[in-house]
């Protein structure tokens, strides 16, 4: 029987698997985002 393919033309498993990824990577882009912001605000505050 052959898989559905969804409106991405991706299967279900591999939106899931790509869904596992972009998590990861999201996270670490908001992370390291997150600390340049510090490391900016530390060395020029503008208050």
């Amino acid at each position: 029987m052959a898989e559905q393919k969804t409106l991405s033309g991706l299967t279900e498993q591999q939106a899931k698997e790509f869904h596992e990824q972009f998590k990861i990577t999201y996270t670490a882009f908001v992370g390291i985002a997150a600390a340049a912001h510090l490391l900016v605000i530390a060395a020029k505050p503008w208050f």
